[in-house]
C-alpha cells in the first residue's frame, strides 16, 4: 500500500502555489470537484486491506447469531441438581471421575443433534410425526411423561433460586417473585423464542464467568485434572453410583426438545450443519461447566458431602471469603433461572403438542401449559421452605416416570432420524446409529439403577410402613 503522506509522482503543485500541507490535504482528500488520483488510489488500497477483515468479522457475527438452541438446551440440562451432584461427585472422588462427564456429554450431544436434524429436515413438530406414524397415544404418552417429570423437579429450581437469592437477602417468598415475573415473561413478548434464547446466552456467560473465577481461586491441580479425563479403575457398586452423574448430565428430555427450538429458530437443510455446530456449542458449555464445579470441589471441599445448594455456597465461604461465596451465588442463580424457565417450558410445549393443542411459541396453550409446571413447581418449592421437609413422594414418583420416559424418547429419536421417507439423504448412518444405540445402553442401565436403588426401596418402605 502507498504511503499517502506523500505526493506520487503524477500529482503536481498547484498553480496558485497553494501550501505543501494543503498539497498533502489534496492528496489524500482531492479540491473540490477535483478528487485526487492518488488519492483514490490509495483509498481504494485501504479498502482491499479491510475487506478481509470486515468479511471475517461479518461471518463472525452471522456465527454468533446463528447459535442458540445448544445454549438453551445447556441451560436446562446445568440446573441446581446438576451443580449439586458435580460437587458432590467432585468432593467424594476427586479429579478422577471427569471421563465420566465427557462420556455423558459425548451422548447427550449425539442425541442434541438427533433432535436437531429432525427439527429442521422434517419442519414439523415431532407430535405431528409421531401421530402420522403411530398414533395419537404415543404422542400423548411423551407429552405427559415430560410434563409430570418437568412440574414434579421445577421445585428444585424454585429451590436453586431461593438459595442463591437468600445468600445475600433472606427471605422465604423469593420464588413466587421469581415465578410472578416468569408467566409474565411468558406473555410479555410476541417472539418469545427469540427473547429466551438471549437471555439463556446471557446467563449462560454469568455461570461460565462465575464458575471460572471460583476454579482460579481454589487453584486445582492440572495434572490431576487432566488424568481424570482418562478412565480407570472403578469397581461395580461406585460404576452404580456415578449413574447419577450420567443421569444430571446426558438428560434426554433436553435434548428431546432441541427438535423444537431447532424448528423455532427457522433453520433451512441447507442450513443444517449450523444447527450441528451449535449442538457442539451447547454440548462443550455443558461440559466446560461440569468439569470446573468438579474441579473446584475436588480442590477445596474433599471429604465433604454437601447436601444441597445451599450447603455448597456455605461450604465455599472458608475457602473463598465471603466474596467466593457471592461470586458462586450468582451462578448458581443464572443456573437456577435459566433452567428455570426452560424446564418449564419443555414440559407446558411438549405436552401441549402432544395432545394437539401448537406447539409455536406463539400459540396460547403451550404457554398455559407451561405457567401449570410453573406454579406446580413453586408450591411444593413454598411446601419445603416452610416445612423443612422434602416431598419424598413426588420425587420417587418422578423418578418412576424417568424410568420409563428417558429410554421412551431416546428410541422415538433413534426411530424418527432412520425412517427414509422423512429423512431422505439425511437419515442416519451406521457410525451415528452405533453411538446413539450405545446411549441408548447407558440411558436403560441408568433407569435400572434408578428402579432398582431408589424407586423400589422407597415404594418397599411405603408398603412396609
Amino acid at each position: 500500500m502507498n504511503d499517502l503522506s506523500q505526493p506520487r509522482g503524477d500529482q503536481r503543485p498547484r498553480p496558485d502555489g497553494g501550501s505543501e500541507k494543503e498539497r498533502r490535504s489534496g492528496a489524500l482528500h482531492g479540491r473540490a470537484g477535483e478528487p485526487s488520483d492518488g488519492g483514490s488510489a490509495g483509498l481504494a488500497d485501504m479498502s482491499e486491506d479491510a475487506q478481509p477483515h470486515a468479511a471475517r468479522s461479518t461471518r463472525l457475527t452471522r456465527w454468533f447469531r446463528a447459535i442458540g438452541p445448544g445454549l438453551v438446551t445447556a441451560c436446562v440440562v446445568i440446573g441446581p441438581g446438576s451443580i449439586l451432584t458435580s460437587t458432590q461427585v467432585g468432593a467424594t472422588s476427586g479429579y478422577s471421575r471427569g471421563w465420566v462427564v465427557v462420556v455423558a456429554v459425548a451422548f447427550m450431544l449425539v442425541y442434541m443433534s438427533l433432535a436437531a436434524k429432525l427439527g429442521v429436515v422434517a419442519r414439523r413438530s415431532t407430535a405431528d410425526i409421531l401421530c402420522e406414524k403411530a398414533g395419537r397415544w404415543l404422542a400423548a404418552l411423551v407429552g405427559l411423561s415430560v410434563f409430570f417429570i418437568a412440574a414434579t423437579f421445577q421445585f428444585g429450581n424454585n429451590l436453586g433460586v431461593h438459595a442463591a437469592l437468600s445468600a445475600f437477602l433472606p427471605w422465604d417468598y423469593w420464588c413466587v417473585l421469581l415465578n410472578v415475573l416468569a408467566i409474565a415473561f411468558l406473555f410479555g413478548f410476541q417472539n418469545l423464542y427469540r427473547v429466551v434464547e438471549r437471555l439463556m446466552a446471557a446467563l449462560v456467560a454469568v455461570m461460565l464467568l462465575s464458575f471460572a473465577v471460583n476454579l482460579a481461586f481454589a487453584r486445582p491441580d492440572p495434572a490431576a485434572l487432566v488424568r481424570g479425563l482418562l478412565p480407570h479403575g472403578i469397581g461395580g457398586q461406585l460404576e452404580l453410583s456415578l449413574l447419577g452423574l450420567v443421569g444430571t448430565t446426558f438428560v434426554v428430555t433436553a435434548a428431546y426438545y432441541q427438535s423444537y427450538t431447532a424448528r423455532f429458530k427457522g433453520w433451512s437443510v441447507n442450513e443444517l450443519s449450523v444447527g450441528l455446530i451449535d449442538a457442539r456449542v451447547g454440548a462443550m458449555v455443558m461440559a466446560a461447566i461440569t468439569l470446573m464445579l468438579m474441579s473446584t470441589a475436588a480442590a477445596v471441599l474433599r471429604g465433604d458431602r454437601p447436601a444441597d445448594v445451599a450447603d455448597v455456597a456455605e461450604a465455599l465461604e472458608p475457602a473463598f471469603g465471603e466474596a467466593g461465596k457471592a461470586i458462586f451465588c450468582v451462578g448458581l442463580f443464572a443456573a437456577a433461572f435459566s433452567s428455570f424457565i426452560v424446564n418449564s417450558m419443555i414440559g407446558g410445549f411438549i405436552l401441549a403438542d402432544g395432545l394437539g393443542l401448537g406447539s409455536q411459541p406463539t400459540d396460547r396453550w403451550p404457554r398455559l401449559l407451561t405457567v401449570a409446571v410453573l406454579l406446580t413447581g413453586m408450591l411444593v418449592a413454598l411446601y419445603v421452605i416452610e416445612s423443612g421437609t422434602k416431598p419424598v413422594g413426588a420425587i420417587v414418583a418422578a423418578q418412576a416416570v424417568t424410568v420409563v420416559a428417558s429410554p421412551l424418547m431416546a428410541m422415538v429419536l433413534l426411530w424418527l432420524t432412520n425412517c427414509r421417507d422423512l429423512m431422505g439423504a439425511h437419515r442416519n448412518g451406521w457410525i451415528t446409529n452405533l453411538l446413539a444405540g450405545c446411549g441408548l445402553l447407558l440411558l436403560l442401565a441408568t433407569a435400572w439403577y434408578t428402579a432398582t436403588a431408589k424407586v423400589w426401596p422407597a415404594v418397599r418402605n411405603v408398603w412396609a410402613g
